[in-house]
């Protein structure tokens, strides 16, 4: 948790200075509350992806408007990422020489932190679209797994915390809309795929990469 606070406070920070470096016409700034459904998958380089995983991903979200139609936009969520694939001879479960290959189910979850800039049409009509980029910063608060091999089964909701990597770096692009509902509140829908370019294993001999799209809704006060 340490790791955590320091990297949030440094974030802060950084976008502080950036602000007194540039000092703005203030254009707002604005928060809401987001609940957004995920959709994610594993990508093994050794190995295949095996089916998709439905996560959930909840929390603060925030603009701060620089220029009429130009936030930067960003937020703090616990987010879900699950996703399954089949790879060969993966730790903590294979022993000997002998490949096997093992069908495996991830359940990753994430504090995460993303680091974006929106690009807004002129509001009409108290609606407007919206694009987005930007970069997705991730750190993992658990791990748990599923794994077999035909019948058998090695793990069953085992704790795979050791194995896998605190920090996960993604891109992130999407779009959506906004549209006022009441005062200066504002409803969010949109859609964004979440591209993990990170591997999210402590095996040096295994490089597994997930993404998730993401389906956003959100609530703007």
């Amino acid at each position: 948790m340490k790791k955590i606070s320091t990297i949030i406070i440094l974030s802060f920070l950084s976008f502080g200075v950036w602000a007194q470096n540039f000092p703005p016409i203030n254009y707002g700034f604005r928060l809401g509350l987001t609940a957004t459904p995920t959709i994610g998958w594993v990508k093994p380089e050794q190995g295949k992806t095996d089916g998709v995983g439905l996560g959930f991903a909840y929390g603060l979200i925030g603009d701060f408007n620089f220029a009429p139609n130009y936030s930067f936009a960003t937020a703090l969520t616990i987010t879900s990422i699950n996703g399954k694939s089949t790879e060969a001879n993966a730790a903590p479960y294979h022993s000997g020489t002998v490949p096997v290959a093992y069908d495996l189910k991830y359940k990753l979850q994430y504090i995460e932190i993303p680091l974006t800039i929106k690009l807004k049409t002129i509001k009409a009509e108290g609606k407007r679209w919206y694009g987005q980029f930007g970069l997705s910063n991730s750190f993992n608060i658990s791990a748990k797994q599923d794994a077999q091999n035909g019948n058998t089964v090695f793990a069953d909701n085992l704790k795979i915390t050791d194995y896998t990597k605190f920090y996960r770096a993604g891109l992130i692009i999407g779009g959506g809309g906004e549209f006022d509902i009441s005062g200066n509140a504002s409803i969010l829908a949109g859609l964004t795929y979440n591209n993990g370019f990170t591997n999210i294993t402590t095996d040096k001999t295994r490089d597994v990469r997930n993404h998730y799209l993401a389906l956003n809704f959100g609530i703007f006060f």
